[in-house]
């Protein structure tokens, strides 16, 4: 108990601390305490150096800021006097504008001088006769004129081109004697076109002939009735197509 108790009242575990920096520094000693100490004055100089480089870093941005505002307050400062500028040249604008604005009032005054005088009123309605007369000469003879220029344009004349299919009899019935037929019919507003020979069937064929006609004219009805006058050689007649042109 003794020896437990002479242990307890030792102090070197508490000041451990101070005892481990004693003997780093020893150690420290023994293998060259110069050069420890120049390592650290390196590397404090090399903090002070970064430290100097920062702050003039800091110095030059103040100066561009510096430069910056001093910019913007110039150009404020011309915008200020522009907008002065305008203020004074819209201020005799509006002043006109109230004095245009004043000016219609006189018109009543106008209007009471003239009901006053009745020889005016007279004047003033024999005047406007004239002027309606005049305009409406004016009118008629445009009416006329125009009437004249379009009794000399040529009227529009309705025309349609028709397809015909003539058949025969039986395939002994003469096509060219047929075409001949149908060719001599002539009529004011007929013109007859091209034609050809179709195949039907059983060696007959028939003739397939274009026209145009005058709608006002030449009817389809007229058409068909002319050509089944030939009973002879035409069987029937047929319309295959029919357009306006």
């Amino acid at each position: 108990m003794s020896g437990l108790q002479g242990l307890a009242q030792e102090n070197i575990w508490f000041d451990k601390s101070t005892y481990d920096e004693a003997e780093r520094h020893f150690y420290e000693g023994t293998n060259g305490i110069p050069q420890t100490s120049q390592s650290q004055n390196a590397s404090k100089s090399e903090d002070q150096s970064e430290l100097v480089s920062r702050l003039k870093s800091l110095e030059l941005d103040n100066k561009n800021l510096h430069k910056v505002v001093d910019d913007l307050r110039a150009v404020l400062s011309k915008l200020e006097s522009r907008m002065a500028v305008l203020e004074k040249s819209q201020a005799p604008a509006s002043k006109t504008v109230t004095v245009t604005k004043a000016a219609p009032v006189q018109k009543p005054k106008v209007e009471e001088h003239n009901g006053a005088d009745d020889d005016d009123d007279d004047i003033d309605l024999f005047g406007s006769d004239e002027e309606d007369e005049e305009a409406e000469r004016i009118k008629a003879e445009r009416v006329k004129e125009y009437a004249q220029r379009k009794a000399k344009k040529p009227a529009l004349i309705a025309k349609s081109s028709i397809l015909l299919d003539v058949k025969p009899w039986d395939d002994e019935t003469d096509m060219s004697k047929l075409e001949e037929c149908v060719r001599s019919i002539q009529m004011d507003g007929l013109l007859w076109g091209a034609s050809k020979l179709v195949p039907v069937g059983y060696g007959i064929e028939k003739l397939q002939i274009s026209c145009v006609v005058e709608d006002d004219k030449v009817g389809t009805d007229i058409l068909e009735e002319e050509i089944t006058k030939f009973e002879d050689y035409v069987q029937s007649v047929d319309i295959a197509a029919f357009n306006k042109i």
